[in-house]
């Protein structure tokens, strides 16, 4: 324990190092946000979530693990005048499964999504993982469809949600875009935050406003984005931005996929949980009980207590759990216990959702597209889908000759007029 504390203060005493490439160090998210210019995010806007959504703030937001932004006020100002804007978030497919900090974004995502009534488009970065990774094209295509799975078991609004990889989708409207940013600047991260790069979906929207849920970490990429959007005719996307999900072994990092004991994965099953949290999930407890009970617990690099802000939804409990924690009249034991508990039932549920979405339901360019409520009346039905299970009815056909049917609400132009799917 002491030598372990003392690795956590020296590590403390280094300069924090934080961009898309690389976290690491003991992350002082005030100095973030003024080291990259964002705002924070106050009470008040949380309040206006609330007050135009009528939807109890996510906890994500109640807790501050969505912390800091770039114009959400603006995107808030929109939509109270009428207008819609979309959501766009992303995986670069690296590895077989998500772990829990992977979901962090997707679950907000989904609230989003619920609370707001409004398109998602998800990218799958398959050709830059291909390209930086020791991964030949056909495993880096393969892992976008694993990884997709468990995107699609979070539960998005199949009748709002379009997800494409980029090795099958770059091409046409999407690909002149980037060519007209990489005329600004080498980089093309851009160009899904703009409507016009999607015509199939967004067609005539191109003043549409993109809103982008992501760890702060990635802020350097979207500043650059911010910056070009201007010189080539968009509207600048917002960013709502978070604090990073820490490894079991402390918080003065993110979840490392390279390293399999320093994350819960979503294919863990409850004895891996059991031991990975009793083994590995750094405390602040106390090393004897007559200690603990003594002293109490450090909650401020706690990670079982971190785990349960994130993942607890009463509130009432978590407080108990800090109180009586912080106080020494409750263990470390019986913090782990209840961490256990609750990411069991998480990641159980989870592969519930997944289990539904199977190998002959199609992962190419043209998932959820014209179908999923985005584009005109004309063209419905005119290409697959790929269905979450937790947004309604899966059917799936065993073969390429069988055909689907599914009835879908387009809500987002049609809201009063029921359609019959079939392909």
């Amino acid at each position: 324990m002491e030598k372990e504390e003392e690795e956590r203060d020296a590590e403390a005493g280094e300069e924090a190092e934080v961009n898309p490439w690389e976290v690491s160090g003991k992350i002082d998210y005030d100095k973030l946000i003024d080291k990259f210019g964002c705002q924070r995010l106050d009470q008040s806007l949380i309040d206006r979530v609330h007050r135009l959504t009528g939807r109890p703030p996510h906890v994500f937001l109640r807790r501050g693990v969505f912390f800091a932004h770039r114009d959400f006020n603006e995107i808030l100002d929109a939509y109270e005048r009428g207008d819609k804007f979309y959501l766009y978030t992303g995986r670069g497919p690296s590895s077989e499964a998500l772990h829990l900090g992977h979901l962090v974004p997707f679950m907000f995502t989904k609230y989003l999504q619920d609370a707001f009534k409004v398109p998602l488009v998800i990218q799958l970065t398959d050709d830059e993982k291909c390209m930086w990774k020791t991964l030949s094209v056909e495993e880096s295509q393969r892992l976008a469809r694993e990884n997709a799975k468990d995107i699609i078991a979070c539960g998005f609004d199949v009748t709002r949600t379009f997800i494409f990889s980029d090795f099958d989708y770059v091409g046409g409207a999407f690909y002149k875009n980037m060519v007209r940013v990489a005329k600004c600047v080498t980089y093309n991260k851009a160009v899904p935050s703009f409507p016009s790069s999607f015509p199939h979906l967004f067609s005539g929207k191109e003043n549409l406003r993109c809103l982008i849920p992501c760890a702060i970490d990635q802020d350097p990429y979207f500043r650059m984005t911010r910056d070009v959007a201007p010189r080539i005719g968009y509207h600048k996307p917002a960013l709502i931005e978070s604090s990073f999900f820490p490894a079991l072994q402390g918080d003065t990092g993110k979840m490392s996929a390279s390293d399999p004991n320093s994350a819960i994965y979503v294919t863990d099953t409850p004895k891996e949980i059991k031991d990975k949290i009793n083994r590995y999930a750094f405390t602040g407890g106390q090393d004897t009980k007559e200690k603990q009970m003594l002293y109490g617990a450090n909650l401020e690099v706690d990670i079982p207590v971190k785990y349960l802000s994130f993942f607890l939804d009463d509130d009432a409990e978590l407080d108990y759990i800090k109180q009586e924690y912080g106080s020494g009249r409750m263990l470390t034991f019986d913090v782990k216990k209840q961490l256990i508990e609750v990411l069991t039932e998480l990641v159980e549920r989870h592969k519930r959702a997944r289990a539904a979405v199977t190998d002959e339901m199609p992962l190419n360019s043209q998932i959820g597209c014209r179908a999923n409520g985005f584009a005109d009346h004309a063209n419905v039905g005119k290409c697959p889908l790929l269905i979450s299970s937790n947004g309604g009815c899966i059917y799936g056909s065993k073969t390429p000759s069988q055909y689907v049917q599914l009835t879908l609400r387009l809500n987002f132009h049609f809201p009063d007029e029921q359609y019959l799917f079939v392909r």
